[in-house]
């Protein structure tokens, strides 16, 4: 055996690594990330559904002599597979030393990073897109541009998760490569300005050469042997390159009991993660049986470890023939569904066998059974020696394979094994699939899939269709894999097609599969089935009925294409239109140059390249330890004792870090606001699912999270109350946090007199609102070294490093001038980086203090979202009295909030809320706001925590009252909008001057420029002529009350005349330091020297250091970036008045005078070049108001419940904004955070409490296929503010309140989906005032429209109604 086969050797970014001994389990993210230099690629999920962590994998095919190219999840890709393959990364495509490539400088330029942890794998799928695309045949594009086209471009990121952006300006960067994209279409950026023609914007961009190639595949690669032996201690890896081999080696350990783990590209462990750890790893992709494709007249049979990709293009590829036979059309959409199964980089990796497999062994609900199993597929088995063909459907029955089963092949067979014996030559066939899923581009499992294929002739007498033979094919819902509806498929068999017969046939259907679990879902997807029949059947009905002369091809009758339907008909969108397009529209101002400039964000090209540097980018210190938590599973229980695996106690495992640990002198405290502190670790009593009951500290962060899981508590509920779960709980048990008087709002008005006044009211209405889970793309994160004479520095992923700093000093017992925390940036916050990121630093402190080691955590997502918290639920009682026309006159309610076991920040819920819920002019409004304690995970801020809900529930108040009255809600909301004199008693501090009062410009500003009148108009006749969707239109404001808080700020001036500035806020993508450095360029340039106008290139923002700079506060509520700013003009004033006289005294004897002479001549003459302050606002500019208002429209599917945003306009107030590319790019993307809250996210937990939701399987964040469509913002410059700084005003969370208008247009969706309904039956009375939930998602969507929308429809279509 050569020697290259017992070593793993590989290249990554041109470096070369040769391997002697690995452990198979170690991923290539964790090699990446804990043995290279190569930190770009980030652990978002695990589970490869955010693409975080893509490379580009090149691999060389000795068949075919060529290199492919292809994207990855480094997450799940085992290093042992990549054997003589090379990886690049971001840093590989281009860097800050070798020159970034084209996608860095666009991304930057497109203002398309904030936070920038999720960029590099952005980068990296775009960049595997346009690589791929040059391998095609296409005509050579114009010069700077790829053969990609714009659909591609963007569909290159579908897979990519971003929390911050809103995607938009991400879109636009990717599509700038794409030829075939209108220039004009492209949103803001930094190349260009408006109105500059084609040619001058394409060479104004960073040109792209697509045959400079910055993958260089290594040639010694092309002699590397491919069959690997690799022992290490614990386990082997082999990869052997027959069946024979295979089999030898599975027999041989089948009778030594060696846990084994068969892998193609592992995949799987995606959703199945390893619960144990294996002896043996077998790699089946050296055995090329199992890669072949084969076709003949039979059909097509393809190779167990084929990849999903790989197929996908085998089944097009028959397209390209000059016949278009049924059979070639039928392959062409199973490869279009399949296209839909998780995203392109697991695609590329994911075997067709292994998927299959899943399903039959584990359950996994596979679109790729359900597709093959209406087409009759085969599969192949080896079990031992034996080898047999077997139908897939019996192959999903069979009991789940055992380890010597191997799946070798599937084959689709030709249409003519299917055939009806009796049929004429004149029959055809119809094939069809359908897929509801919360993603309409995949990377989202189905509520349900299906797939559909008829054979049907023309009837002589009739002229409708006869069926011959019929398949019906149903994904899992509640059974244990696809299944066949057999008894519809014998009832449908030689009937005549009618819709009386598809009324029965669905009526059978929903009777006879009826899903084994029972739960809110189930009653939904059968719902489905019966869509997804009816749509089938019901474009046959309608062919036959226009049909005239069948035998004639596909002139009249495509039966297998698409077909362009009436809007009558179903309207059946098989690829959903990508293209998102926006306009924005920026008035900046000029005086205070280069502030009000659309910087690019500070950084964006590092983050591109994956050079910025984030917390678990720091390289481990010698010796460093990891630390995961063990949590309590129990809402309220006595922990008796914590057992960790004995195995893995022998096996790098340190310590279990509890409260017993806490040195004398120290406090158990993990987290403290101004209304109180929490403990870093349960005592006695655990008191909520997800309770802190200890830290155990291991060699590697995989080792700890095992242990952590394995870890075996002991509970017991003697003498314990029972758990407070709910509001009504902690109701009758009083269980309810003190809020301090000075910050629980006031009420206004005379509520009594108010309802007096009205001619209507609603009594005790009711409103519940769930919860939301911040996916931060970085998860917590801590690195806590120790150091001399007792002393530690924190690196803390924080907003508020120095609560972090002063809870890790009580917690040890230590003075706070012996500690240090760290934040340079933050992967994303929202708020969960608050309170909830200081007992992460506090545990790895703790543990590195009593081990006398550095120990840092990364903490995995499953465990970061049970232990959140996330934003408040709450439940609202109200009663509203109003008159004739629709004018509020009282609004008086009762909220109960649940705050979960602790504090937090839970006690300014009431005055938030209440502030966002004055936004309109209700009269009188009183109000009882209770903070329920209850044992749950504590609640803590999330990006407008109180505000989102309080806008809301004005919302839904108002909602209620136009329908009570049936009058149009746009008048409603109108008529209840403040006039400058009630938004003083509303806002009686802040409201400000008559003209700063801006919302009824923006108003009546919207109507015009969204065109709302004529596109009501639109969405009636719409809604008139189209049976199965519906449009609705909305329109919203929001009033935001802002506080400013006092921050520090310093500056230095270094000898060279460059300049580091310091601020109390932290960098969290909201561009808090491009803000701050163009404030510094601004104030510093007052100087007036000669070329101070370059004043900006010569500033860096430094990170936080709490012993550097004290008072830094905490960065929350929007206002932080221009504090630091105030605080950093502060600094410069100071400067620039001691540089003043020695300026004036070089300019008279020089004339002029440079910035750099200037500096020199000041260190010369000891001026001291460092000033800091500390910004504390004046009681009138403390707190302001801000306004904007947003036209949302939709569009709802009738018989699926999906909901497509086509339209959203905004108006947004942002004084003179400080830089509007900044300003924008929070709007968009706060939008897009709270478009998830209102209608995608599901923060669900089970009746303990613990989170259901635990990672992006199951947590659904808005992607780039479920942003609006046509995205357009203006930032309204509204002029000066002299209580602001420098006229502006915050936008971080404001336009996410807007995000209801597009909730509140799909409720009229609905309004006029349930009135068809009725209309159905006779009944002209709408039920108007129904309740649409929050979050909207397909099943609420369905349920509120009709789940037997498709039953009535076709009772009424037959008469039978």
């Amino acid at each position: 055996m050569s020697e290259n086969q017992t070593s793993l050797v590989f290249v990554i970014n041109g470096e070369k690594f040769e391997l002697s001994s690995v452990d198979s389990s170690t991923t290539l993210l964790e090699f990446l990330r804990t043995q290279t230099r190569f930190k770009s690629v980030k652990l978002g999920c695990g589970e490869g559904g955010c693409g975080a962590c893509v490379v580009i994998i090149s691999k060389y095919d000795p068949l075919l002599d060529r290199v492919e190219d292809f994207t990855a999840s480094s997450c799940l890709t085992l290093l042992c597979s990549i054997h003589g393959c090379s990886i690049t990364t971001s840093e590989g495509i281009g860097n800050s030393k070798q020159g970034f490539h084209p996608i860095h400088e666009r991304f930057a330029g497109f203002h398309a990073s904030q936070c920038g942890f999720c960029t590099p794998g952005m980068c990296v799928s775009l960049f595997g897109a346009l690589v791929n695309a040059e391998k095609n045949n296409c005509p050579e594009p114009p010069s700077g541009f790829s053969k990609v086209t714009g659909f591609e471009a963007e569909k290159a990121i579908a897979g990519n998760l971003c929390r911050c952006t809103g995607y938009r300006p991400i879109a636009d960067a990717c599509k700038s490569f794409a030829a075939d994209v209108d220039m004009e279409d492209l949103g803001l950026n930094s190349f260009w300005r408006k109105g500059e023609s084609k040619d001058l914007k394409i060479s104004r961009l960073p040109q792209y050469d697509s045959h400079h190639k910055n993958i260089k595949f290594p040639l010694f690669l092309k002699d590397i042997k491919h069959d690997l032996l690799l022992a290490s201690k614990g386990n082997s890896w082999h990869k052997p390159t027959s069946l024979e081999e295979l089999q030898n080696l599975l027999k041989l350990n089948h009778a030594n009991g060696t846990r084994i783990k068969v892998v193609a590209n592992n995949t799987g462990m995606g959703y199945y993660k390893d619960k144990e750890r294996y002896d043996k790893y077998i790699d089946l992709m050296g055995i090329s049986e199992l890669s072949k494709i084969r076709k003949d007249q039979w059909g097509v049979e393809i190779g167990a470890a084929v990849t999903i990709s790989k197929a996908i293009e085998v089944l097009k590829q028959q397209s390209k023939s000059d016949f278009i036979s049924d059979f070639v059309m039928i392959l062409e959409k199973i490869a279009d569904h399949i296209g839909k199964v998780a995203s392109g980089f697991i695609r590329n990796t994911a075997s067709v066998g292994g998927n299959l497999i899943m399903a039959q062994k584990n359950n996994f609900p596979s679109d790729i059974a359900t597709v093959l199993l209406a087409v009759d597929s085969m599969v192949h088995i080896m079990s031992g020696t034996q080898f047999e063909w077997l139908t897939l459907e019996e192959f999903l029955e069979r009991p789940p394979l055992s380890l010597e089963s191997v799946l070798l092949s599937i084959k689709i067979p030709s249409l003519e094994t299917i055939r009806s014996t009796s049929s004429e030559k004149r029959s055809r066939f119809y094939f069809e699939t359908y897929r509801a899923s919360p993603r309409p581009l995949g990377n989202a499992l189905p509520y349900l899939n299906a797939a559909f294929l008829v054979e049907v002739s023309p009837s002589k007498d009739s002229g409708g269709f006869m069926i011959d033979t019929c398949r019906l094919s149903f994904g899992a819902y509640g059974n244990e894999h696809a299944i066949r509806a057999k008894n519809v498929e014998e009832f449908l068999t030689g009937k005549m097609l009618s819709f009386s017969i598809l009324y029965e046939a669905i009526n059978l259907l929903t009777s006879t599969i009826v899903p084994k679990d029972e739960n809110s879902k189930t009653v939904y997807r059968s719902s489905l089935a019966a869509s997804f029949v009816f749509q089938f059947f019901n474009l046959l009905i309608e062919i036959s009925a226009g049909a005239t002369n069948f035998s004639n091809g596909y002139s009249n009758i495509p039966i297998v294409k698409d077909f362009d339907l009436k809007e009558k008909q179903v309207h059946h969108d098989k690829t959903p239109t990508l293209l998102s397009s926006g306009k924005q529209v920026l008035e900046a101002g000029n005086e205070y140059h280069p502030i009000g400039k659309s910087i690019t964000k500070s950084g964006a090209a590092l983050q591109a390249s994956g050079e910025a540097v984030f917390v678990d980018d720091i390289p481990s210190p010698p010796n460093c330890l990891h630390g995961a938590y063990i949590y309590s599973s129990k809402p309220l229980a006595r922990v008796r004792s914590i057992k960790l695996s004995s195995e893995l106690l022998l096996d790098g495992v340190r310590d279990v870090i509890s409260s017993k640990d806490i040195p004398s002198g120290g406090e158990n405290i993990g987290a403290k606001t101004v209304f109180g502190s929490e403990p870093l670790f349960a005592e006695e009593i655990a008191r909520c699912v997800g309770d802190r009951l200890a830290f155990v500290v291991a060699d590697s962060q995989k080792l700890a999270d095992m242990a952590a899981n394995s870890t075996i508590v002991n509970y017991d509920t003697e003498n314990l109350e029972p758990p407070i779960l709910s509001v009504e709980d902690a109701v009758k048990r009083s269980s309810f946090f003190e809020v301090p008087p000075f910050i629980y709002p006031k009420h206004v008005g005379d509520i009594s007199k108010g309802m007096a006044e009205a001619d209507h009211k609603i009594l005790s209405a009711e409103l519940k609102l769930g919860s939301q889970y911040y996916f931060y793309m970085e998860t917590q994160t801590a690195l806590a070294v120790p150091d001399e004479d007792n002393c530690i520095t924190v690196y803390s992923s924080s907003q508020c490093p120095e609560f972090t700093h002063s809870t890790i000093a009580r917690c040890l017992g230590i003075p706070e001038s012996n500690v240090r925390v760290i934040t340079r940036r933050v992967g994303g916050g929202f708020g969960g980086k608050a309170i909830k990121a200081i007992s992460t630093a506090t545990s790895c402190a703790l543990a590195a203090q009593k081990l006398c080691r550095p120990v840092r955590m990364y903490m995995n997502r499953k465990t970061d979202m049970i232990l959140a918290g996330g934003r408040h639920p709450m439940k609202i009682t109200y009663n509203v009295g109003f008159k004739n026309d629709g004018k509020i006159t009282a609004f008086e309610l009762e909220i109960l909030v649940n705050a979960g076991i602790y504090m937090d920040i839970s006690a300014t819920m009431p005055h938030n809320i209440v502030g966002a819920l004055k936004k309109y002019d209700w009269g009188a409004l009183s109000f009882d706001i209770k903070i329920c304690r209850t044992n749950l995970p504590s609640r803590s801020a999330m990006r407008g925590p109180g505000e989102l809900q309080g806008s809301f529930i004005a919302e839904h108040v108002i909602e209620n009252v136009a329908a009570t009255l049936s009058m149009d809600v746009d008048s409603v909301r109108s008529i209840n909008l403040h006039t400058h004199k009630s938004l003083q008693s509303f806002y009686d501090h802040c409201c400000g001057e008559p003209f700063e009062y801006t919302l009824p410009s923006i108003w009546s500003k919207l109507a015009v420029s969204a065109n709302y009148e004529q596109r009501t108009e639109m969405v009636k006749e719409f809604n008139r002529i189209s049976i199965w969707r519906k449009r609705g239109i909305s329109r919203v404001p929001v009033v935001y009350q802002l506080s400013l808080r006092p921050t520090p700020g310093k500056v230095s001036i270094l000898l060279d005349g460059s300049v580091v500035v310091e601020v109390g806020g932290i960098e969290l993508g909201q561009g808090l330091w491009t803000k701050v450095k163009q404030m510094a360029a601004f104030a510093l340039g007052t100087i007036q020297c000669d070329e101070t106008e370059n004043l900006l290139d010569k500033i860096r923002v430094l990170q936080a250091d709490t012993v550097s700079l004290t008072q830094g506060g905490f960065t929350a509520g929007s206002t932080t970036s221009e504090t630091c700013c105030e605080a950093v003009r502060l600094s410069c004033d100071t400067l620039v008045e001691r540089l003043k006289p020695l300026k004036e005294k070089l300019q008279k004897e020089m004339g002029s005078i440079k910035w750099e002479t200037l500096i020199l001549q000041a260190y010369m003459q000891s001026v001291n070049l460092s000033a800091s302050s500390l910004y504390v606002p004046s009681n009138n500019s403390t707190m302001y108001l801000n306004y904007g208002a947003a036209v949302s429209e939709v569009e709802i599917d009738l018989l699926t419940g999906g909901t497509r945003f086509l339209q959203t306009d905004i108006i947004y107030d942002c004084g003179q904004s400080l830089n509007p590319a900044v300003d924008l790019g929070q709007i968009e993307g706060a939008f897009v955070q709270g478009l998830g809250f209102f209608m995608l996210e599901e923060y669900e937990t089970d009746l303990n409490g613990m989170s259901l939701a635990d990672g992006t399987w199951n947590y659904k964040i808005p992607t780039v296929d479920t942003i609006p469509q046509q995205f357009n913002v203006q930032i309204l410059n509204s002029g000066h503010h002299q209580h602001r700084v420098l006229s502006s005003k915050a936008s971080g969370e404001p336009p996410l309140l807007l995000a209801a208008s597009v909730h509140c247009a799909t409720r009229a969706a609905i309004k006029e989906a349930r009135k068809q309904l009725l209309s159905w039956s006779d009944m002209d009375e709408s039920d108007s005032t129904f309740h649409l939930g929050v979050p909207a998602t397909m099943p609420v969507v369905k349920e509120l429209s009709g789940l037997d929308v498709v039953e009535r429809y076709l009772k009424w279509k037959t008469g039978m109604a």
